[in-house]
């Protein structure tokens, strides 16, 4: 769907173009920024393998699953409707962990398997309970370190590209502690709602 919508709007604007009679402009505007684009994806993946390199080196010794079983009581708690074993809780920590370390893209596949997992235990097309605050927690992602941004800060030539870290850390927080509220205030609006 996301591709659709992104292909939708490419047409769209080039349609635009056409018709407005700025196509020269469109036309510069994709060639020059394309050189940029592709050096900024080659010096983030450096620093992706780097990190996606120490996760598996965190992986193998166990710092990983030390994190999960950390997490496992503050998340069962958050997603009461999933049962204790169920592989759905162990791809939520898995994303969770992940997106600590600012590895989104290392998230994303853990993520929608979570999401799969989660279908299946609702056993319907609607979205569940637990879907809706994994979505929220997801989006707002608490971030220990922000690999991606400081990546793009040492590739501009920033003085400390890591000096975001501390900002990072109490952004997200604040981001995080905000979805789980407004899922909780809307869920229980919900289910007032329903009783009525």
């Amino acid at each position: 769907m996301v591709n659709l919508i992104w292909a939708l709007l490419a047409v769209t604007g080039i349609v635009f173009a056409a018709f407005n009679g700025t196509m020269e402009e469109v036309n510069k505007a994709i060639f020059s920024t394309l050189d940029e684009a592709v050096m900024i994806t080659l010096s983030l993946t450096g620093v992706l393998v780097f990190w996606l390199g120490l996760m598996k080196i965190a992986e193998a010794a166990g710092l990983l699953e030390g994190l999960a079983k950390l997490f496992r009581p503050i998340v069962k708690r958050i997603f009461p409707d999933i049962p204790d074993d169920d592989p759905a809780l162990g791809y939520i920590l898995s994303n969770m962990t992940a997106n600590m370390f600012g590895l989104g893209n290392a998230a994303t596949p853990m993520g929608l398997k979570a999401m799969k997992e989660l279908k299946r235990l609702s056993g319907t097309e609607e979205a569940s309970r637990s879907m809706i605050t994994f979505l929220a927690i997801n989006t707002s992602s608490l971030t220990l370190i922000p690999t991606t941004v400081i990546a793009i800060r040492m590739k501009y030539g920033s003085v400390d590209p890591t000096s975001i870290v501390g900002a990072t850390i109490m952004a997200t927080i604040i981001s995080t502690i905000a979805a789980l509220m407004i899922d909780r205030l809307f869920y229980y609006k919900r289910k007032r709602t329903l009783k009525i």
